[in-house]
């Protein structure tokens, strides 16, 4: 090879590494103006200026893979917000709702859709509520403001008993079919008491 064909050769070399270096460096320029646009006017910027999305609606209904509704939102309760939880067979199993005057409420239903169990916080405190087969409230524990109460009543939601524990000490009542009361056990600062009422409600015995 001649001294001229190496010189053609090296020149076509280095006009083509010229050449290549352009197409980088344009490369280059053009990816960071597109940046450079992306960031002022792109979609990060409109997201940022976007705000916080809102949904509108009355009823949210999620739905399993068979098209069975498992969960729904919403004024479910007379005018009061809820959520409700359904089985595999569609019985609502959990309800989570704030009802006006009355606070919190959590119902859990047993498998056919009838209230077991209440949770509730009242303007006197939280308290749990069970209740039968008939959805009568057959036991009550709450904690008022003098301290822990708990109530037993029949299948007629009457209250044949009653266990608290106040400031003044510890109470145990026996109530009759007609809430009247029986019999009471107390104990206080002052030692300990029992007494004994009649149909209607007057004193009977006591001791001490």
């Amino acid at each position: 090879m001649t001294i001229d064909e190496r010189v053609k050769k090296i020149e076509g070399q280095l006009v083509r590494v010229r050449w290549f270096n352009r197409c980088l460096i344009a490369c280059i320029a053009l990816s960071l103006g597109f940046c450079l646009i992306l960031k002022i006017f792109g979609s990060e910027k409109a997201w940022a200026q976007s705000g916080t999305k809102e949904i509108h609606a009355n009823t949210l209904v999620l739905e399993d893979e068979n098209g069975k509704a498992r969960a729904a939102m919403g004024m479910l309760i007379k005018d009061a917000p809820g959520l409700v939880l359904y089985d595999e067979n569609g019985k609502d199993r959990a309800l989570l709702s704030v009802v006006a005057k009355k606070g919190p409420l959590l119902w859990l239903n047993d498998e056919n859709g009838t209230n077991s169990l209440a949770l509730f916080v009242g303007k006197d405190g939280p308290g749990l509520e069970l209740y039968d087969e008939n959805v009568k409230t057959r036991i009550r524990l709450a904690v008022v403001k003098d301290g822990p109460r708990l109530n037993l009543y029949d299948e007629n939601v009457k209250n044949r008993v009653s266990l608290s524990v106040g400031k003044a000490g510890l109470g145990l009542a026996l109530y009759d079919e007609n809430s009247k009361p029986r019999a009471s056990l107390g104990m206080d600062k002052d030692g300990t008491r029992m007494r004994l009422y009649d149909e209607n409600s007057k004193p009977i015995w006591k001791a001490p």
